[in-house]
């Protein structure tokens, strides 16, 4: 009777449950027996039996195990931003090392403990190998997603909150024992419950279901004991470009198992087994990750914008790609609780795009706000040392390198470089020379102040075309204003935007030369004079051109265009940036500021330069000839 009303509750129990339904063979490559069409096989046609005895099996564990379990000593996973204690060796028949007995390639398929080795076929796909010796004879879990860890779990500012203490945002994603384990991602009994990524797994992965289970988009930047530097890396994620790309992806990219890029999310970029590399298990390191779909080819359909052909072209610079000995690193912006990266040799796409947080620029927005593609991504204020993450303005990111970092040098690639009669400590610094306290400055940081007029200046910059015209001319800039691609699509090019690459010195969008002098007030060779210059939109300093209609250059200075027309450079008189630092030789106004490798003093008078209210007076040698001072009123006094 206890039996019968055992047998009727069980059958009770049983239909108040909706099960998930699956088809075909649910075991996928788990089921072993003769025909099965697994990679591996057996003679035995029951199929539980490769893994399980209904006796005898090694019940200390649990499940009754039948496959020899496996003692190897492996590597744990570790990297810079890893929080957790460590990994220890799974303990013998926990669930990790019941799947490790078979993936870790150190025992075969069939070595049963209760009716010994088994006559198996075929071999497993070397994917599927975890922990598998490598070519220094260690076993290494570093590019595995950590499991094992060390008790109690460690909290993160990307983690669920709630894991510390054992559980997850979602109840198909357990830990086990308060732990993360194989069988937290992984149910070994049903392969295709995600029947796109047939891998086992506890759920529908798509649009990273799966890694949001732990991984928590949602939790705020803050945490128990974070400093204003530090905020949670996959904040805004959500509704990031990567997050919502429809973009479809090719079946042999390599970049996933599903069919569009917002479906693959976080494994797009990341792999959680056999990694190339350990660090963060992404694909490839640092800027190659992102190759695989910002370099052009098939991968995706539409294609979206190659920013790689943007250092390829011929004559091409750009930020230089980080060797071996100053690679990026996630860390580096937390190092003294600084975003400062004075390893600044290199220019990963990390450094300046969040790829969790980047979203796709569709407009062109007014400065100095900074673009959506480079949401999230940290930066450091105007005055150099306030850390700003997020950034708020493009310029911030901009300083993280070209402030007051201490790794900045000349690099002979980008081209001439004029040394400025007139600097700072460091002339590499750009925070003094658009400093508001700038004596002079293009309104970068700042708007302009002063009150000279600008008779020059613009209502809109000229595309590149030189015929249409582009975003109107406000009170400020951007840095990529100036410094972006030479084929830029805010300014009617057909490549991205921002200064990833250019034909043109110093990154810069457009034309703009140098004189260059043997020695300081000596004449300009030929190669480096410019005579009669093409001043259109499209001419030969169609940098300046941009904003300025340099056909009106006389109005500010009745000698402008005599020297420009004679072949001699913006770029002698004038600095781009701004005049930060103070002389009582040169006033700096209107950002006058001489190259002192092509001008050089009057004999025992140093180089000067005044104005006042349109009254000029410099002394000076330059191409050969003497400026005393007395250029007053715009007329030129100087020996002939």
């Amino acid at each position: 009777m206890k039996l019968r009303l055992l047998i009727i509750g069980l059958a009770l129990l049983a239909g108040s449950f909706t099960l998930a339904q699956y088809s075909g063979d649910v075991l996928g490559q788990h089921q072993l027996t003769p025909g099965s069409g697994s990679q591996v096989t057996g003679l035995s046609g029951q199929g539980c039996v490769y893994c399980h005895a209904p006796h005898s099996g090694f019940t200390t564990g649990h499940d009754l195990w039948n496959q020899k379990l496996s003692t190897t000593v492996y590597t744990p996973y570790t990297s810079s931003t890893y929080h957790q204690k460590g990994n220890t060796q799974a303990p013998l028949g926990s669930d990790s090392n019941l799947c490790l007995s078979c993936h870790d390639g150190t025992i075969a398929v069939g070595q049963t403990i209760a009716y010994g080795p088994m006559t198996m076929n075929g071999t497993m796909n070397g994917t599927d190998l975890i922990g598998a010796v490598d070519q220094n004879n260690q076993h290494p879990l570093e590019p595995q997603h950590p499991f094992s860890l060390v008790l109690p779990l460690q909290d993160s500012l990307d983690l669920y909150i709630g894991l510390v203490q054992g559980k997850t945002l979602d109840p198909t994603v357990n830990l086990i024992k308060g732990n993360v384990e194989c069988t937290s991602c992984h149910d070994p009994h049903v392969e295709n419950k995600d029947n796109v990524s047939t891998t086992f797994l506890v759920r529908d992965s798509s649009k990273g279901q799966l890694c949001q289970a732990c991984h928590d988009p949602n939790r705020p930047a803050g945490g128990p004991g974070a400093g204003q530097w530090q905020k949670n890396p996959i904040t805004l994620w959500t509704n990031s470009a990567h997050a919502t790309a429809s973009n479809t992806v090719a079946a042999n990219a390599g970049v996933g198992d599903y069919s569009t890029v917002a479906q693959n999310a976080c494994i797009s970029c990341h792999m959680p087994h056999n990694a190339p590399g350990p660090t963060r298990l992404t694909r490839q390191p640092n800027e190659l990750d992102c190759a695989a779909c910002h370099s052009g080819g098939s991968n995706l359909s539409p294609a979206i914008p190659n920013v790689f052909a943007e250092y390829t072209k011929a004559g091409n610079v750009g930020h230089p790609f980080p060797q071996g000995t100053n690679a990026h690193d996630a860390t580096e912006d937390l190092i003294g609780q600084n975003v400062v990266l004075n390893n600044n040799r290199h220019a990963t796409c990390v450094d300046c795009h969040e790829p969790h947080s980047s979203y796709a620029v569709t407009s062109f927005s007014q400065p100095p706000a900074i673009r959506p593609s480079q949401t999230g991504i940290a930066g450091v204020s105007a005055d150099g040392t306030t850390i700003i993450n997020p950034a708020v303005n493009q310029y911030e990111n901009c300083l993280r390198c070209h402030g007051n970092s201490s790794g900045k040098v000349v690099n002979p690639i980008f081209g001439y470089l004029p040394v400025r009669a007139v600097a700072a400590g460091d002339p590499l610094n750009l925070i003094p020379q658009f400093a508001s306290a700038a004596t002079s400055a293009h309104p970068v940081m700042y708007p302009p102040s002063g009150g000279l007029p600008q008779p020059t200046l613009l209502s809109n910059m000229w595309n590149l075309n030189g015929t249409t015209q582009g975003r109107s001319i406000g009170s400020q800039i951007f840095c990529t204003d100036c410094h972006n691609n030479d084929d830029s699509r805010e300014s009617g090019g057909g490549s991205p935007n921002g200064p990833h690459g250019s034909k043109y010195s110093h990154i810069l969008e457009r034309a703009y030369p140098f004189n260059q002098a043997p020695a300081p007030g000596q004449p300009i060779p030929a190669q480096y004079l410019y005579p009669n210059p093409d001043l259109s939109p499209v001419g030969t300093y169609a940098m300046c051109a941009k904003c300025h209609n340099l056909t009106l250059l006389n109005s500010s200075w009745s000698q402008h265009l005599a020297h420009i027309n004679t072949g001699f450079s913006c770029s002698v008189c004038h600095t781009p940036h701004g005049m930060g630092a103070t002389s009582p030789n040169i006033s700096g106004q209107r950002l006058v500021n001489f190259d002192v490798l092509v001008v050089a003093p009057n004999g025992a008078t140093p180089i000067t330069y005044s104005y006042n209210g349109g009254n000029d007076s410099c002394a000076l040698v330059c191409h050969g000839q003497t400026h005393t001072a007395g250029m007053l009123a715009g007329k030129h006094r100087g020996k002939k």
